[in-house]
Order: structure tokens, then C-alpha cells, then sequence
């Protein structure tokens, strides 16, 4: 039991994790001895992750565009030249538009729709070799989406494709969950909410306050609360856990569905 929590050892992909949540999540698991592969589109964001964390265990940069099908394919083949096993795959890289709905260009909705819904699900097809590798009966590998709890229920501002994507992500979560448990792969997806990230900058610094009153634990989210989360899903404690979508919110969602009620 006092190993319960342990991902000591394990090998993990992070997309997305030069910044916010994404290297909320890196710095847990670098720090609890998971060696941790970075994904960002921007090369520069991944060399200055991976700086940060270096000091506190093994993280290695792998630049990509996810939004682009030739570079999920280079990815693969690159991580796959480095390791025959990926015990831990976060899926997190995403993009969010916000517009009224008279001015929202296609453009916007295929970026968002294609980043957080397509890149997931080619990512996660094109390393199975490598999880089936990783998971074992006892042990799975764990496919972990990140997800919003926008897509769980209706967001305050105008962001029509965000909260439809992340919604898609969690249903995608459950169809993928049926079919790789298996093939010794747990899939789950979490659910975060107000967390203090570049995407949340502009409504923290207007609303912040608001915010925080309206959760229930009366703050927003800090990058222990993420790292856990994940860690707990990573590890033998989470091993029986498949086709959940996990808020990790503070309280909000229950506390806004109280309110529409």
C-alpha cells in the first residue's frame, strides 16, 4: 500500500506541456520520477520547459504541431525510436476560440475542432504500439484526456467550438475507454476548471474575483491540485479507473448547476 501512488519509473508523453496546464502536469510527474517527454508546437517553449523541470528528474523535448497529420506521424516515429514502452500518455494540447456567433470564422472552428478532438485521437492511434507495450494486466498503460468543464456544462462567455470539442472529448474518452481496457489501456479524461493559465489570463484579471467567490473551495485551481489528479490516474491507485471524466473545478460545476436549477 505505501506504493500506491508511485509512477517512479514510468515513461509519459505530455502534449502541451511547455505551458499552463500542460506543464502543470510535466512538473508532477518529472518530479515523482516519470520520465517525461514535452510536446509543444513552439520548439523554443519546449527547450525553456524542459530547463525548468530538468533539475528535478529526466524531461526531454519533443517539438511538434498537432494540428498537422505529418507531424503527429513525426512524433510518433520519433518517440517510438526512443522508447519501446509509454506507460503514460497525456493528452493536452488545445486551443480555444471566442467570438459572438455572427463572427466566428470557419477557420477558428476547424483549429479548435482539429487540435482538440482530431490530433487527440490520431496521437493516441498512432503510439498504441508503444502503450500496449507499456500496460499489463495489473499495471495499464493510461491514455489521459484533458478535457474542460465546459464541456460539461454551458460556459458564461461566447466559445461555441471550445465547450463542443471538450464535450467530444469526453464522450471520445468513453468509446476509447470500451475499446482499449482490453488491450491493458485505460482512457479517462479530466475535467478542469478555472485553473490560473495563459488561456484563462484575460478572464481571471477581469473577473478573478467574481470567480473565486462563485467556488465553492473559494480559489482557483494550483498546479498540485492538476498533478494530482493525474498522478492518482498514472499510478496503481488508478488502475481500475476507465471512462471517467474527473472534474477537478474547486466545487463550480456543482455550484453553477445549483444555480441554472
Amino acid at each position: 500500500m505505501k506504493d500506491l501512488f508511485s509512477v517512479a519509473g514510468k515513461v509519459s508523453l505530455v502534449t502541451g506541456g511547455s505551458r499552463g496546464i500542460g506543464l502543470m502536469i510535466a512538473r508532477g510527474l518529472v518530479e515523482n520520477g516519470v520520465k517525461t517527454y514535452i510536446c509543444s508546437r513552439s520548439a523554443e517553449a519546449c527547450d525553456e520547459a524542459v530547463a525548468e523541470l530538468s533539475p528535478h528528474g529526466d524531461c526531454i523535448a519533443l517539438p511538434a504541431d498537432l494540428s498537422r497529420m505529418d507531424e503527429i506521424e513525426r512524433l510518433s516515429a520519433e518517440l517510438a525510436a526512443r522508447e519501446d514502452k509509454l506507460h503514460i500518455l497525456v493528452n493536452n494540447a488545445g486551443a480555444a476560440w471566442g467570438a459572438a456567433i455572427g463572427e466566428v470564422p470557419e477557420i477558428g472552428w476547424d483549429k479548435v475542432m482539429d487540435l482538440n478532438v482530431k490530433a487527440l485521437f490520431f496521437l493516441t492511434q498512432s503510439l498504441l504500439p508503444q502503450l500496449e507495450a507499456a500496460g499489463t494486466q495489473s499495471d495499464p498503460a493510461r491514455v489521459i484526456n484533458i478535457g474542460s468543464v465546459d464541456g460539461l456544462g454551458i460556459p458564461q462567455l461566447e466559445t461555441y467550438s471550445y465547450p463542443a470539442s471538450k464535450a467530444a472529448v469526453h464522450h471520445l474518452t468513453h468509446v476509447l475507454a470500451h475499446h482499449l481496457g482490453p488491450r491493458h489501456i485505460t482512457v479517462n479524461a479530466v475535467a478542469p476548471g478555472p485553473f490560473g493559465t495563459k488561456m484563462m489570463d484575460y478572464t481571471l484579471t477581469k473577473h478573478g474575483e467574481e470567480i473565486e467567490r462563485m467556488v465553492p473551495r473559494g480559489r482557483v485551481g494550483e498546479p498540485e491540485d492538476m498533478a494530482g489528479a493525474v498522478i492518482y490516474l498514472s499510478s496503481r491507485a488508478g488502475a481500475y479507473v476507465t471512462g471517467a471524466v474527473i472534474p477537478v473545478d474547486g466545487g463550480s460545476l456543482v455550484a453553477h448547476k445549483m444555480w441554472q436549477d
